[in-house]
């Protein structure tokens, strides 16, 4: 540069200094393929404990790794981990990975609530705990834990309480339409129907407080309360009471103990998506104009699934999604 002016110079004078965003950043991320499968059986404060390979015997605590940001991870999720899963005290893993899932049930708080809550994921069926005396039975929420199921890929079953003390009979005929199975327990007899029910499957119980589902769990699982303690100390946990737990079956399979509700919203649930559950009406709704809540005259006089499938089961159907418009039936 020496002797010459900026007259001189010309673009190839033009140092290029090689700053951010010079390279283009990767966005391909490990496939971790070699990850270790495991099921979510407890969620505590950004701790999860897993089941490897769904063994109740090889507990490991983990976190979610970054890459996943905020993908959110349920009890019952199916997920692959890295780093140390031999489950030691002070070791933690990480969750790289979460499966496709067979089943989601899913609930809000009310039926204006926006937010939605993932109560467990890939369950076979969801248990419906309903006493038939001592609280008496709630139909409407039997009608929303029925719609949960058929909009979230469960299979339901009415698990009926205390039939030493009122007849289950009554309210099996309501629901007798659906072809909804059921069990029937006495507080004076063992469980051994459930226990062929739950039997190899991942079921998730669902109920109010005092409709005997701790009771049922005890039974179903006689060392429960011990499994429920190894869970929360190894997740570091509160009681496991305030949220969802997973505990293993002496025969294989698993129970997913989950709080006692006091509603079931069904805010993130349409109309359509409970008719599309049921094959005879589903081809009939897409006649129905826009809108309609297929609840018939007088709400909606155009419903076209009057003109199709049994009436009784259609009365069925429209029992549901009136519970789940919060109207009374």
């Amino acid at each position: 540069m020496a002797g010459r002016t900026w007259r001189d110079l010309d673009e190839s004078d033009v140092r290029v200094r090689p700053g951010k965003g010079s390279r283009p950043r990767s966005k391909r991320r490990p496939t971790h393929a070699d990850a270790t499968p495991a099921m979510v059986i407890a969620v505590d404060r950004g701790r999860w404990t897993c089941a490897v390979e769904s063994d109740p015997e090889r507990l490991v605590t983990a976190m979610r790794a970054r890459e996943l940001g905020r993908t959110p991870v349920v009890v019952g999720d199916q997920v692959g981990l890295v780093g140390d899963t031999t489950g030691d005290a002070g070791t933690l893993a990480r969750i790289v990975r979460v499966e496709d899932r067979t089943s989601l049930l899913r609930r809000t708080a009310d039926d204006t609530d926006p937010y939605e809550r993932v109560v467990v994921a890939n369950a076979d069926q969801l248990l419906i705990v309903t006493a038939l005396a001592d609280p008496p039975p709630r139909t409407g929420f039997i009608d929303r834990c029925l719609v949960a199921c058929y909009t979230g890929g469960l299979r339901p079953v009415l698990c009926l309480t205390k039939a030493d003390l009122a007849s289950p009979e009554d309210l099996l005929s309501r629901y007798a339409e659906l072809d909804v199975p059921s069990v029937v327990t006495r507080h004076d007899e063992d469980s051994l129907p459930l226990a062929d029910t739950v039997h190899g499957r991942v079921s998730a119980l669902v109920g109010h407080s005092g409709v005997g589902k701790s009771t049922l769990v005890n039974r179903l699982v006689p060392d429960a309360e011990l499994a429920t303690g190894e869970v929360s100390a190894i997740g570091k946990g509160r009681h496991t009471s305030v949220a969802a737990v997973a505990l293993p079956l002496p025969g294989g399979g698993w129970v997913v103990d989950t709080p006692g509700v006091r509603s079931f919203g069904l805010a993130h649930v349409t109309a359509d998506d409970i008719v599309a559950s049921f094959d005879e009406f589903a081809e009939a709704a897409e006649e129905c104009p826009p809108g309609c809540g297929h609840l018939g005259p007088p709400e909606d006089p155009d419903c076209m699934l009057d003109e199709v499938g049994d009436r009784r089961r259609l009365s069925s159907l429209r029992r549901l999604l009136a519970s789940r418009a919060g109207l009374e039936v």
